[in-house]
C-alpha cells in the first residue's frame, strides 16, 4: 500500500512510501553520527511528522527511543538524558535551547538534531542520505523503552523486548479475543484491502499514543496526528479526514470534546461524527457521567475503555453500554494473562469481593533501566509463574471481568479505611457544575489522612462543597467523601492528560482550603 496516506499532520501528508523513505534517511543520518544497535536516542518534541519519523528510524538502527516530556524543566530534562544514557537527541525548534543548556552535563550525548524550521538543517540532513532500507536485520530481543510519565515520582525507563511489547500493545495478540497472531505479516495483510483512519489525540510521550501509532501503521491505517490537544481542532480533523477511530485519555480529553462538539465550529456550522466507528479511552479515568453523555451523544459509535500500563502493556478492555456503567471504576474483560493477587501473592477467587493487586503474566518487560531495586519490586511469582505487579488494585468478578480501583500509591488511608481517588473523582464529576476534579490525601491529626479534592468548576456555577458532598453520597459511603476542597481555574494534569497527583498534593500543601466541611 505504498500510495496510501500513512500520516496526516495539519496540511502535511505522507504516503507509506514517503514515510518509509524519510525514516530511512533519518536512520542513515543518525548512524553517520555514531548511533549503533543498542544505543538510546532521545526524542524531545510534541507530536509531529518528525517525531513519528524519529521513532521508526531509531528502530531501524536497532536502537531505542527515549521519550522525553516536552514540558520538562531543565532539571527534568537533564535527569532523563543522564539516566537513559542517550547518545543523540532529536529536538523540536523552541526546545533545543533547553538541550543546549544541559548538554555539557550529559557526557554520553554526541549529536543533537533540531527540526521545525528550514533553518534548523533537518531537511538538509535527510536530503543528504539514502532513502534505501539497507540496515542490518533486526532481532526480537532489540529493546523498546518507555519512560513513565512521572505521575507520582521521577520517570523510570521500562525496558521491553520488541517481540514482547508488540504482542501486548502492538496487535501481536488480538485485544478482544486474546489469541496471538502468527506473525507481523498476518497483521499487515489485514489492512491491505482497506485501512481505518485513526486519530491520535494524546502526545507521543505517552506509551498508549506511541502504540496507537505503531499498531495503526502495522495494519495499514492512516494516522492523524494532532500537534497538541485542542478539542475544536480534533473535531475539525474528524470531520475533514473522516476519522474512524479516536484514542483519548479519560475525562481530560473526553469532557472538552463533548463541549466542543455541542458548541460547534467557532466560525459556524456543525461537526460531522458520522465516520466515527469507535471511541477508545485508556490510561485515565472516564467517569460514569461522561460515559452516559457519550453514549447518548454518539449512539452509533462503539465506546470502549482499556486498562494497562507501561509495565504491563494491555491488561483488559471493556465495551461500555448504558447497562454496564460501573460507578466505582472501569469494569473490563481481563486479558488471558491477567489475574488479581492478595498480599501473599496468592490468586484471589473471582466473585469473592476481595480487593487485590492486578498482576499480568505472559509477555513481560525486562524491568526498569538501571534500577534493579525497583525491577525486583515490579515482579512476583504466583504458583510458579512470573507476573508483573505495577501497583493497580482491582476486584476480580465471577463473570471473568475485573473492577479497576486505582493505583496503590495514590490510595488514601483515612482512619484505617482505604479510599481510591479515581472512585471519588467519578462521583464528584457527576455534579453538573464540575468540569474536573482530583482527589488526594491531606494530613489529619485524628485520622492520619483525610480525603481532599481539587475542583475546577464550569463557568457560571457557584462553588458549593455541600452540594458536591450530597452528590457524591448518592454513590459512595460518607467516609470516602472529601472534607477539604480547593477551587482552581486550571486542573494540574500532565501533558499526557493523566492526573498530576504530585502537583495536586503540592497545591494542597501550599494553599489553604477554599472550603471545608465538618465531619459527620
Amino acid at each position: 500500500m505504498p500510495d496510501r496516506d500513512a500520516l496526516v499532520f495539519g496540511e502535511r501528508r505522507a504516503t507509506y512510501a514517503q514515510f518509509e523513505a524519510r525514516a530511512n534517511q533519518l536512520a542513515h543520518h543518525l548512524a553517520r553520527h555514531g548511533v549503533k544497535p543498542g544505543d538510546h536516542v532521545a526524542l524531545h518534541a510534541a507530536n509531529s511528522m518528525e517525531a513519528a519519523e524519529t521513532m521508526f528510524a531509531v528502530c531501524k538502527l536497532r536502537a531505542a527511543t527515549i521519550n522525553i516530556n516536552f514540558r520538562s524543566t531543565e532539571n527534568e530534562l537533564r535527569y532523563v538524558l543522564r539516566d537513559s544514557d542517550a547518545v543523540a537527541v532529536v529536538s523540536q525548534r523552541g526546545l533545543a535551547a533547553e538541550v543546549g543548556a544541559v548538554r555539557d552535563d550529559c557526557p554520553d550525548l554526541k549529536h543533537v538534531l533540531e527540526f521545525g524550521d528550514p533553518s534548523t538543517g533537518y531537511e538538509e540532513a535527510l536530503a543528504a542520505e539514502s532513502p534505501e532500507r539497507d540496515f542490518p536485520e533486526r532481532d526480537p530481543n532489540d529493546l523498546f523503552i518507555i519512560y513513565t510519565g512521572g505521575t507520582t515520582g521521577r520517570p523510570k525507563g521500562v525496558m521491553w523486548r520488541q517481540e514482547d511489547i508488540w504482542r501486548v500493545l502492538g496487535g501481536g495478540v488480538d485485544f478482544m479475543t486474546g489469541e496471538p497472531i502468527q506473525d507481523e505479516w498476518e497483521q499487515a495483510r489485514s489492512g491491505v484491502d482497506s485501512g481505518l483512519v485513526r486519530l491520535v489525540a494524546a502526545p507521543l510521550i505517552h506509551g498508549a499514543a506511541q502504540w496507537t501509532l505503531f499498531g495503526g501503521l502495522f495494519t495499514g491505517s492512516t494516522i492523524v496526528l494532532m500537534p497538541r490537544f485542542d478539542a475544536h481542532e480534533v473535531w475539525r480533523a474528524i470531520t475533514a479526514e473522516r476519522v474512524n477511530v479516536i484514542a483519548i485519555v479519560g475525562d481530560a480529553m473526553a469532557r472538552p470534546l463533548l463541549e466542543a462538539y455541542r458548541e460547534g465550529p467557532p466560525d459556524g456550522g456543525t461537526y460531522d461524527p458520522s465516520s466515527l466507528l469507535a471511541i477508545s479511552s485508556t490510561a485515565a479515568l472516564m467517569s460514569p457521567s461522561v460515559k452516559r453523555e457519550y453514549l447518548e451523544t454518539f449512539p452509533n459509535s462503539f465506546l470502549t475503555e482499556a486498562v494497562g500500563s507501561s509495565e504491563t502493556g494491555f491488561s483488559g478492555i471493556g465495551a461500555i453500554s448504558k447497562d454496564n456503567i460501573e460507578p466505582r471504576g472501569p469494569r473490563v474483560n481481563s486479558s488471558r494473562e491477567t489475574i488479581v493477587i492478595d498480599e501473599y501473592n496468592k490468586p484471589i477467587t473471582p466473585g469473592s469481593g476481595q480487593v487485590g493487586r492486578l498482576a499480568r503474566g505472559g509477555y513481560l518487560p525486562q524491568g526498569y533501566y538501571k534500577d534493579p531495586e525497583k525491577t525486583a519490586a515490579l515482579f512476583a511469582e504466583v504458583e510458579g509463574k512470573r507476573y508483573t505487579v505495577p501497583g493497580d488494585f482491582a476486584i476480580p468478578e465471577a463473570d471473568g471481568t475485573f473492577l479497576l480501583l486505582g493505583r496503590g500509591n495514590t490510595c488514601i488511608n483515612t482512619g484505617g479505611e482505604k479510599v481510591f481517588p479515581e472512585e471519588v473523582e467519578g462521583a464528584l464529576k457527576a455534579h453538573p457544575g464540575v468540569y474536573d476534579a482530583l482527589v488526594v490525601g491531606v494530613p489529619d491529626e485524628r485520622l492520619g489522612w483525610r480525603v481532599g479534592a481539587i475542583v475546577q468548576w464550569r463557568e457560571g456555577h457557584e462553588p458549593d462543597a455541600a452540594a458536591l458532598d450530597a452528590t457524591g453520597r448518592e454513590e459512595l459511603s460518607g467516609y470516602k467523601m472529601p472534607r477539604s476542597y480547593w477551587w482552581v481555574d486550571q486542573m494540574p494534569r500532565l501533558a499526557t492528560g493523566k492526573a498530576d497527583y504530585t502537583g495536586a498534593r503540592r497545591h494542597t500543601e501550599q494553599n489553604p482550603p477554599s472550603q471545608e466541611l465538618a465531619r459527620h
